[in-house]
């Protein structure tokens, strides 16, 4: 079986895409790095990926809003590529900054190239949240989370990653069933409250996908945290008689990229 090639997609002020890259690695994908440049000037093309993945970071210093220049040049220079990409079955993934830029092409939630429906604004604390929170998966089109139904611990790193819409829009996404992952509480609630929801996202919304579940985007971080000794806690926790942590192997951030591969793989 042919491993998926991944396109992280990098410009400049992209910082967390070597994460990223480490986690595709790890569960058996082929990333490569590919500067938005290397793509305009048709040097490389997304017709040879099968996965698109938008890192985190501060693409282009966060000017204008956060990933809106990034956004600007996807669908001024790159719509055609992105569009035979996206009816080819690829998959797109934006985490963090790659989130922002997804809602502000109006990829996500709608497929709506050039139409942008949702924002991620800026976090109710009023300053930028670094810190580790839990999430709960929702049932969603996006079949390859479906199966994860117990909560996870990510690290989120956001000045701007409020979740808002009008209550039309947000009733269709509900609808829709196009939320992914939503901020939870201690116990394992939905919540708004600060600070188990670090920005005050409506409906505690953490990421969503598009109808078909090919594109998806969420704040936080699950590249960060795919090898246990990733978390800062990890020391504390209870090991085994043979010295083996009590808990999984792999970070709670594991689970998503092996399914998406995995999932890459069939396709």
């Amino acid at each position: 079986m042919m491993k998926p090639k991944v396109c992280i997609l990098r410009s400049d002020g992209t910082n967390c895409d070597e994460e990223l890259f480490y986690a595709f690695e790890k569960f058996d994908a082929l990333p490569e790095y590919v500067h938005v440049n290397e793509l305009r000037e048709k040097s490389k093309n997304l017709s040879n990926y099968q996965i698109l993945a938008l890192p985190g970071g501060f693409s282009y210093g966060d000017d204008i809003a956060a990933g809106k220049v990034l956004a600007i040049e996807l669908t001024s220079f790159l719509k055609w590529q992105i569009q035979d990409f996206i009816k080819n079955k690829g998959i797109v993934l934006g985490i963090c900054n790659g989130f922002q830029t997804l809602v502000r092409t109006g990829l996500l939630p709608f497929n709506n190239l050039g139409k942008m429906d949702v924002t991620l604004a800026p976090n109710d604390s009023g300053h930028f949240e670094c810190r580790w929170v839990k999430i709960k998966a929702d049932k969603s089109p996006c079949v390859f989370l479906n199966g994860l139904t117990h909560p996870i611990e990510v690290a989120v790193n956001h000045g701007e990653g409020k979740f808002y819409t009008d209550e039309k829009t947000l009733k269709k996404i509900e609808k829709q069933n196009l939320v992914i992952y939503r901020y939870i509480d201690n116990k394992n609630k939905p919540t708004q409250k600060y600070p188990a929801n670090p920005n005050g996202s409506s409906n505690a919304i953490a990421g969503i996908c598009d109808p078909t579940g090919r594109i998806l985007g969420l704040m936080p971080h699950p590249e960060k945290f795919v090898d246990i000794t990733q978390h800062p806690n990890w020391r504390r926790w209870k090991y085994n008689s043979d010295g083996a942590p009590a808990r999984q192997s792999l970070g709670d951030g594991g689970a998503f990229f092996e399914n998406m591969i995995k999932f890459a793989n069939q396709s």
